[in-house]
């Protein structure tokens, strides 16, 4: 009870922080959210730094953030009234700004350059037009339905009927080969046709299950089961608990599995059969058990050998397992969960987490911080950290109910 309580805390002024911190940065051109911040030397991008720098906008951060926003705004209208006040203001304005953005072709992108045009940098930092087809969809279309479809229900938009229609788009457009994953080249029937079946498009999707659960959306979740039953059977591994990227190889990207657990437990009712709740379970803790080598979780592993195919700790996947493990152990009670959420908190504050300014690290090696982007420069808008600790808070809360106020 007593480490429920200190990490309930610990998690509620880590995410008020960073979202005080991000509230009060200058907004990028347009009023985009603004975490262009290099997490090793604390200095801001500038236009010298090109694709890092404030001339380009990720579209993706921006549906991360405006998920973020609307998410903590419904948390903190009871904790801490005045910041979701602020919140709720950011939020609108993210929301006009995003749908804005999205409206005219149906789709957001991943990059855009100061005019706001869809662009991507290839592998050798050579920046390049976007290609937009009407039916691929990607990663960037899966937060922006996400944060659009949140927002628009929060706010109570009449705009939630046609981002509901999106986010079923980008849902078919999995279960139909048009989902293409690496938007660092051109989106086309080519680049698909290169694709791997990789389980990362129905996992991230997946993580839109539990909110449009509380949000009322219930004619919307019939995907939810589909994609648990898919991954679970092609890309499970009974002998090491682990699962493959892509059925039959043998990377495994150990935070996407954990991250996979905490959504399904996040949508899962209480009468969900034992059996699949045990498999998910094992599931974080092998991957955590595999993965964690110091000073965080490795971004691949072998599932043969369990050795790590990367020196990359990045900070993700250490809250992502805070989120898993609270809503495993509320489930379970196992002492195996449990053991989890303590260590991944513990090396998360411990290791990860700055506290001036209050963000993390982005990636860890053996050695330290290392100046490495795992997927995208800007820093976490309250997603992957705030949304995965706030999880945690209210799996602590049922775990040991209290009430609780944050002053100030």
């Amino acid at each position: 009870m007593e480490f429920f309580e200190e990490a309930r805390t610990t998690y509620a002024a880590a995410n008020a922080g960073t979202l005080y911190w991000m509230l009060q940065r200058p907004a990028l051109g347009g009023g985009f959210l603004n975490t262009k911040q290099n997490s090793v030397t604390l200095t801001d991008y500038g236009a010298e730094d090109g694709v890092r720098g404030p001339d380009y906008t990720y579209g993706w951060i921006q549906g991360r953030g405006l998920e973020s926003l609307v998410t903590h705004a419904e948390f903190f209208s009871r904790e801490l009234p005045p910041l979701a006040e602020k919140l709720d203001v950011a939020g609108r304005r993210l929301y006009d700004l995003l749908a804005a953005l999205q409206q005219p072709d149906g789709h957001a992108y991943f990059c855009y350059d100061r005019d706001m045009q869809p662009v991507y940098a290839d592998a050798a930092g050579v920046v390049h037009r976007q290609e937009k087809p009407a039916l691929i969809y990607s990663y960037s279309d899966a937060f922006a339905a996400k944060g659009l479809v949140a927002a628009a229900s929060r706010y109570g938009l009449p705009g939630v009927t046609d981002h509901l229609a999106y986010f079923g788009e980008v849902v078919a457009s999995i279960e139909n080969g048009r989902f293409q994953m690496d938007e660092r080249r051109p989106l086309s029937l080519e680049s698909l046709a290169l694709q791997a079946d990789d389980f990362g498009p129905r996992m991230i999707l997946l993580g839109a299950a539990g909110p449009l659960k509380r949000f009322g959306h219930t004619a919307h979740l019939a995907f939810a089961d589909r994609f648990i039953a898919h991954v679970v059977d092609r890309h499970f591994d009974a002998g090491t608990g682990l699962l493959r990227n892509v059925p039959g190889e043998d990377a495994c990207n150990v935070g996407h599995g954990i991250e996979f657990v905490g959504f399904a437990l996040d949508y899962l009712d209480d009468n969900t059969d034992p059996a699949l709740i045990e498999t998910l379970e094992r599931i974080l803790v092998s991957s955590f058990k595999t993965g964690f080598v110091g000073p965080g979780i490795t971004l691949t592993v072998s599932v043969a050998s369990g050795k790590p195919l990367s020196p990359y700790c990045p900070w993700w996947s250490l809250p992502e397992t805070i989120r898993s493990a609270a809503l495993c152990h509320e489930r379970t009670g196992s002492a195996g969960s449990l053991e989890v959420w303590k260590a991944a908190h513990a090396a998360f504050f411990e290791r990860y987490w700055r506290g001036t300014p209050p963000i993390a690290y982005q990636t860890m090696t053996k050695d330290g911080p290392v100046d490495f982007v795992p997927a995208t420069p800007d820093l976490d808008p309250g997603y992957h950290t705030g949304l995965s600790l706030l999880a945690a808070i209210r799996a602590a809360d049922r775990l040991g109910p209290q009430t609780h106020a944050i002053s100030g």
